[in-house]
């Protein structure tokens, strides 16, 4: 026999949605429901009634919202009605439940409250799930009657999932034909366009939208992956109850995206007092308790004041969402549309676009090199690859601007595949000419996984190039953040004979136990305390510390940024292997690089200066 499980102390009765009991918030609020206008929903019904021989039928939705049909007619709403537990537990499981006879049940006998709107108590109880087409849980669908059964025969329990599916089927079509979300049963992004542009269009010279994210996409998506969607969707009801809440009198909340609300606001004066944002904002970070769980979400609150006119052929939703998705970011919370900000993130997405064109087309993607000299010698050993972008009617942009796009729209792999297949085939041209330098190619911190290991060498084969002629840069804070999987696949590069430089040494973690582990052959000290050398005796301490630990530690020291002759001169006289900066040369495109180094003397070197040449 099928018997209903426990409810705990927290289960109450509830209305049109559940709250978050915190400080001064009711802890539950009724509502009474309009007419649950399902196409077929009143055939279901008899249907069930008939099948099963039960007066009493309720579709009590995971909100709290209940439905109820005596005889196969819809019962009149007569106000609030509080709801057993039983029907809330029902009603937020996915599993069917039956109770035989509530008099036998220790948990039901005695309560004060009845099963169901009729007179006196129900004694027989039964529920099954309603999902939609999609597997959306949104309730249970309920039978009840005034006297105990000895068992629920298989074809009485198949017509109630029948009618369960049916339902299910029907609350769809309700959600389009109505223009509702079925998990809130708020209207969604359909109505608010219609109620926005009949707003505007009574003589209102403009409107002020608001939109509420709860949290951003990837945080959701955890909650989801956690938690499951029943749990996803309470939340969703619960931050709705609680905007509701806060919102000003008469102002009508929308579902307008998974994770979004928004609203019309019914006053264009509301943003003379901003004291209600904060307010609302402050609400919405106190903790939500989902079907028993706590959990803290990070709600942004966007704000965007919009004439007809702008209504017309524009996308306020967008618009507003930038404002939202801007506030997310900030201590505040809440933030007004900003036409700039908007238009320059605008610009970032029609940039990585092009970005990914560009890297498929390869016509506007370049790499410079920029010489490292070796100080013992002043002879140029290795040559940087730098990225550059000549964007056709922006110009150059900057790399660490066009990169960092790269890195955000997941293109990395294909960026750092094309900088590997461009380096190793001009290096290979540059070697059989006779030059006998090597390569350094910077690598993201995305890339540095195990197929990392096999690209490099596919492309070293491909252009016959020793790998051991090839040396890859990663930043400090790339090696230091997951060393267990980092030293393995960098062990793993080693293996092939590549180098590994440790890029911007001094800017990141700086953890000197995990860089004693790690399997590098050089130290770059960062630039920015390279360049401060000539005026600040405290960053020159830190380059001469820095090479002198590292050259200690086995890393070959590598100095960026040596612009001038006497930075040059200084570097010259501490623990440093290689120097590297524009005093020695600016990055030169490929096509200058064979004359530089046909033509390059030499740089004052170590040897030079100890024998007083």
């Amino acid at each position: 026999m099928r018997t209903t499980t426990g409810w705990g102390p927290g289960q109450h009765a509830a209305g049109q949605y559940m709250t978050t009991p915190a400080d001064d918030l009711p802890s539950a609020h009724t509502a009474t429901p309009e007419s649950f206008a399902v196409p077929g929903f009143d055939a279901v019904v008899r249907l069930v009634t008939h099948s099963l021989g039960v007066p009493v039928v309720s579709l009590v939705l995971n909100s709290g919202a209940a439905y109820w049909f005596a005889d196969g007619n819809e019962l009149p709403a007569h106000g609030p009605r509080a709801l057993h537990p039983l029907l809330l537990q029902a009603a937020r499981s996915l599993a069917p439940h039956v109770v035989l006879d509530a008099f036998d049940d220790e948990r039901l006998r005695g309560t004060a409250v009845p099963l169901a709107a009729g007179p006196g108590p129900m004694r027989f109880f039964a529920s099954e799930p309603v999902c939609t087409l999609t597997g959306q849980h949104i309730g249970a669908l309920c039978v009840m009657g005034p006297l105990p059964r000895e068992s629920l025969g298989e074809s009485e329990q198949t017509a109630l999932r029948d009618a369960a599916s049916l339902i299910g089927a029907g609350v769809v079509l309700r959600s389009y034909l109505g223009r509702t979300d079925p998990t809130t049963q708020l209207p969604h992004r359909y109505a608010f366009f219609d109620d926005l542009r009949t707003h505007l269009h009574e003589g209102v010279p403009h409107a002020w939208v608001i939109a509420i994210d709860v949290a951003p996409v990837q945080r959701f998506n955890a909650f989801v992956r956690a938690m499951g969607h029943v749990y996803a969707d309470e939340l969703m009801r619960t931050v709705a109850a609680r905007v509701t809440q806060q919102m000003p009198a008469h102002t009508r909340l929308y579902q307008v995206g998974a994770t979004r609300f928004a609203a019309v606001l019914p006053d264009h004066h509301m943003l003379d007092d901003t004291s209600w944002l904060d307010d609302l904002v402050a609400r919405l970070r106190w903790p939500f308790d989902c079907l028993g769980i706590p959990l803290t979400i990070q709600p942004g609150v966007g704000l965007l004041k919009i004439n007809a006119d702008e209504l017309r052929g524009g996308d306020p939703l967008r618009l507003v969402m930038n404002a939202s998705h801007a506030a997310q970011q900030s201590p505040r919370g809440w933030a007004v549309y900003n036409r700039m900000q908007d238009e320059q993130q605008r610009q970032e997405f029609l940039l990585v676009t092009e970005l990914a064109a560009a890297l498929n087309e390869g016509a506007e993607l370049d790499l410079h090199y920029q010489p490292r000299v070796d100080l013992d010698s002043g002879r140029c050993i290795a040559l940087e690859a730098l990225a550059r972008w000549h964007h056709p009617t922006l110009g150059s942009i900057p790399p660490a601007h066009f990169v960092a796009l790269a890195e955000r729209a997941g293109l990395m792999h294909s960026f750092t595949q094309w900088v590997m297949e461009r380096g190793v085939s001009q290096l290979a041209v540059w070697r059989h000419a006779g030059y006998d330098i090597k390569l350094s190619l910077n690598v993201s911190s995305t890339d540095l996984g195990a197929d990392l290991v096999g690209r490099l060498r596919s492309v070293a084969e491909q252009h016959k190039v020793g790998l051991d002629a090839l040396e890859l840069e990663f930043t400090e804070s790339t090696l230091m953040e997951h060393s267990a999987v980092t030293r393995r696949h960098l062990t793993a590069i080693r293996d092939l004979g590549a180098g590994i430089a440790i890029d911007d040494f001094g800017t990141g973690y700086s953890n000197l136990a995990a860089l004693r582990q790690m399997p590098a052959t050089s130290l770059k000290i960062d630039q920015s305390f390279v360049r401060g050398m000539g005026s600040s005796p405290h960053d020159e301490a830190i380059v001469r510390s820095v090479a002198e630990l590292a050259r200690n530690m086995g890393f070959r020291v590598v100095v960026e940024g040596v612009e001038t002759s006497n930075i040059y001169e200084s570097v010259l006289a501490m623990a440093c292997d290689e120097a590297q900066g524009f005093h020695i040369a600016r990055p030169l495109p490929s096509s200058d690089v064979p004359a530089w180094l046909a033509g390059h003397q030499g740089m004052p070197s170590r040897r030079a200066v100890r024998w007083g040449q």
